[in-house]
């Protein structure tokens, strides 16, 4: 990585915006480290199932054996699993929150964290842009009476509904700038990111979260071939290539942190790439049908992203396109492209390439799976092929195009002129096409490992004694890299980048290797305090807010080991894990019955626990509303929606709405007001 040497580069920290973290969960790969390295080996991480493996996870033994059916698909591993404590929702509510929503969450935490920021009560004004698509748990979860009876029909729907996705993200989070949920199908993610560089631009907020996620059913699918269709007849997906013949469906999710690059480089973020420009178009009816995608608008969507950069297309050494391997689609994006870098007609010397290849079509998250595919790239300096590359088709001119198909893994050159570019390209069925104009990171100051006046603390904290292990494993092999941050910038990226959690510990160490070594001791089961004792850490352990000394920098570290258990996802006809909620029992009387009905609504094993408060199980005023319903229409007990307002224990909870449940007649009214809203 060298200096820039263009002359638009002394203006780019005011229209600019830096990459400072990245978080993502793909095909394949749990993390991004992961993710990069299967990129590098050029690796396609499309599932094919077995027959039992599908009929196991409930498909339909009949289409499963069709003749057309591929049992294949970019599948998530884990994606019914959710740390949902972390997060303050109970088992009822985590059982009936989308897969989605689950994912978004845990994916956000961890991209705040991989910016040096704190997830909970982070940087003020952080806005939120993130989309996602249809799942097969909304749809059973919205027609499911059952779950409607136990804990609202309106709580169903918030919980489920693509359109809080952003909502739950600002509110879990407590973020407090723009909060919006995207849907522009295919190129969602993409234009979440095109919308949040827009408000970072004009404002409206200093740091954003952007992306998508797409998990249309966490259980092993395959999908049905139609010839003339947009699917694979065999499973895989090979873009630009003359074996194409279709895309392969996949789940993702993937989230970016952004702030305007000057504020980054003034506050010693670590930036891993900067967005010079995006624009977002549609193609009208400028095509042949509404699924069909067009060239005019795809160019200018490119040509336009590069103008608002200060740059052109033809400054530009890669493009990762959108790529569904469709004869339609890859025909009309490669005539496309080639109109927008018509200045490097005829070379050759634009590297091509689409994720799609490697993990499938991630609908409303793929544009977010290419953008963090580029700047990985960036920050390695190197090109990645497609998976399994072959001879480009030859209906696409790349003879006589500016690009060619990467084939093999390989350094990118640095560019006579000007830092590493390239362009993402997403587009949407119905018409949205996006084009973001990436760049690597300008230097940073490489810090001294082992800098330091003295002994530095590393705090600690998580959830659970056994998470807190894991964090302490995950850091000492962190600190252990060849890349290793300093510990003083290790230090200071823990207290000031991480959320104080109930679980503490701490090491005090001279040097990394001793740092290290020390947290290892935790991982094992060791003492809280390590390396002797410490002020700080000492009052850190306590649980008091601490103030360290010293200077230090945001670095990428390991983040949360989320360790959350499964908790399933419906499917059309069954509940999560198959099986119907069970009946309440209310034969044990009122005040047994009333606990029970407190127990469901609130995902616990029973309401027994003497010392348990109604908001420490996870309840909130909508639950309230919900149960007082409830207990007026199970138990004729009319009890004011204040009473769950107060912080009574379960126990005290009981018996107060017996005794208070002659009335108040404000009741009426307020589910009146509530439920026609």
């Amino acid at each position: 990585m060298t200096e820039n040497t263009s002359a638009a580069e002394p203006l780019a920290a005011d229209s600019a915006i830096a990459v400072v973290g990245m978080s993502g969960r793909f095909p394949g790969a749990a993390d991004l480290d992961t993710y990069w390295a299967n990129l590098l080996d050029g690796l396609c991480s499309v599932t094919d199932f077995t027959e039992e493996e599908l009929i196991a996870d409930g498909a339909d033994p009949q289409e499963v054996r069709g003749r057309d059916y591929v049992p294949a698909k970019g599948h998530l591993a884990d994606a019914d699993r959710f740390d949902a404590e972390l997060f303050g929702f109970n088992r009822t509510e985590a059982a009936a929150l989308d897969p989605q929503h689950r994912l978004l969450l845990e994916t956000a935490w961890a991209a705040l964290e991989n910016a040096g920021r704190s997830p909970l009560g982070g940087p003020g004004r952080t806005g939120v842009y993130v989309g996602g698509g249809p799942t097969e748990h909304m749809l059973a979860a919205q027609t499911n009476p059952r779950l409607a009876a136990s804990i609202g029909a309106l709580q169903v729907r918030i919980l489920t509904d693509r359109e809080f996705l952003a909502p739950w993200l600002s509110y879990r989070l407590g973020l407090q700038g723009p909060s919006m949920t995207v849907q522009t199908a295919c190129s969602t993610s993409l234009t979440a990111v095109h919308l949040a560089v827009q408000s970072l631009l004009l404002g409206e907020c200093d740091t954003a979260l952007a992306g998508g996620v797409a998990v249309d059913a966490v259980h092993r699918r395959g999908y049905v071939h139609q010839q003339g269709g947009i699917y694979s007849p065999d499973g895989r997906c090979r873009p630009f290539d003359e074996r194409a013949g279709g895309t392969v469906p996949g789940n993702g999710v993937g989230v970016v942190v952004l702030r305007r690059l000057s504020d980054a480089l003034a506050d010693g973020d670590p930036v891993r790439a900067v967005i010079r420009g995006s624009a977002v178009t549609n193609d009208g009816a400028d095509k042949v049908g509404f699924t069909a995608p067009g060239v005019d608008q795809q160019t200018a969507a490119v040509v336009e992203a590069w103008t608002a950069a200060g740059l052109d297309p033809a400054d530009a050494q890669y493009l990762e396109a959108h790529g569904t391997a469709t004869a339609l689609g890859d025909r009309i994006e490669a005539a496309a492209a080639t109109a927008a870098f018509k200045g490097a007609l005829g070379t050759g010397r634009i590297g091509l390439g689409s994720v799609k290849s490697n993990i499938g079509h991630l609908d409303a998250a793929a544009g977010v799976a290419a953008l963090i595919k580029s700047v990985l790239m960036l920050e390695h300096a190197t090109l990645v092929p497609n998976a399994d590359p072959g001879r480009p088709h030859p209906e696409l001119g790349f003879d006589d195009s500016p690009f060619h198909l990467i084939e093999r893994a390989a350094g990118w050159p640095e560019p006579e002129h000007g830092p590493r570019r390239s362009g993402v390209s997403s587009v949407g069925i119905g018409g949205t096409n996006v084009h973001v104009v990436l760049e690597e990171a300008p230097p940073r100051t490489a810090g001294d490992p082992d800098a330091g006046d003295g002994a530095e603390v590393l705090l600690l904290s998580a959830r659970t004694r056994q998470d807190l292990s894991a964090v302490a494993e995950r850091l000492a092999k962190a600190l252990r890299a060849p890349d290793a941050p300093s510990l003083a910038d290790t230090a200071y990226t823990l207290h000031r980048g991480r959320a104080p959690l109930a679980v503490r510990g701490y090491v005090r160490a001279g040097d990394r290797a001793r740092a290290a070594q020390l947290l290892d001791g935790i991982a094992s089961g060791g003492r809280a305090g390590a390396g002797g004792a410490d002020p700080l850490g000492e009052a850190w352990l306590a649980g008091e807010a601490v103030v360290r000394e010293g200077g230090g920098r945001r670095v990428a570290l390991p983040s949360y080991p989320f360790a959350g258990e499964s908790h399933g996802a419906y499917r059309l006809g069954a509940a999560p894990g198959g099986q119907e909620p069970e009946e309440r029992d209310t034969s044990g009387g009122l005040e047994q019955g009333v606990r029970a009905l407190l127990a469901e609504a609130l995902g616990l094993a029973d309401a027994d626990d003497p010392e348990m408060t109604y908001f420490a199980a996870g309840g909130d005023s909508l639950t309230a509303v919900h149960l007082v319903g409830c207990l007026r229409d199970d138990f004729g007990l009319d009890v004011p929606v204040t009473l769950f307002l107060e912080q009574l224990t379960l126990h005290e909870m009981a018996r107060q709405i017996i005794a208070t449940g002659e009335g108040d007649d404000s009741l009426d009214a307020l589910l009146s007001e509530f439920e026609a809203e």
